[in-house]
């Protein structure tokens, strides 16, 4: 895999729950994390005092952020009633030559900004809300 350009790296939302996903518009930075918890199963037996951990047994999660200035009605104003439903909606994050992420999200966090001689701008986080899947890049 070569080096990407950031501004590649796109999250899609399913704005209606039918299955047609758009970009989010306006994002400038994107960011996403994926975290798996750990079962510690060590006690008195485990060799040299070692921790020893329970495989496949933790909890796993994805996480994505971004931010950015409004551009678009259509997935402003879905990412906007999503908050304030407090829904769970699908979303896609495409790693250019690396693959898709998709799955059920919930929108966490929106926040708005304003410079008195700037553009309005706005921050997301996203929580995995179900599972997860990814498929590689063909």
């Amino acid at each position: 895999m070569t080096a990407q350009k950031g501004r590649d790296l796109l999250l899609k939302i399913d704005t209606s729950g039918s299955g047609d996903f758009a970009t989010v518009a306006g994002l400038r930075a994107r960011r996403f994390a994926l975290n798996a918890e750990t079962v510690d199963t060590t006690d008195a037996d485990s060799a040299g005092r070692w921790r020893e951990l329970l495989a496949g047994a933790g909890v796993r999660r994805a996480s994505v952020s971004g931010s950015g200035i409004f551009r678009d009605a259509t997935t402003d104003g879905a990412m906007r009633s999503l908050f304030f439903d407090g829904a769970i909606r699908d979303f896609q994050l495409i790693v250019p030559d690396f693959g898709t992420l998709a799955g059920p999200f919930q929108l966490t966090a929106l926040d708005y900004a304003g410079e008195h001689d700037g553009a309005v701008t706005y921050e997301i986080a996203l929580e995995s809300a179900g599972l997860v899947s990814f498929t590689a890049a063909a």
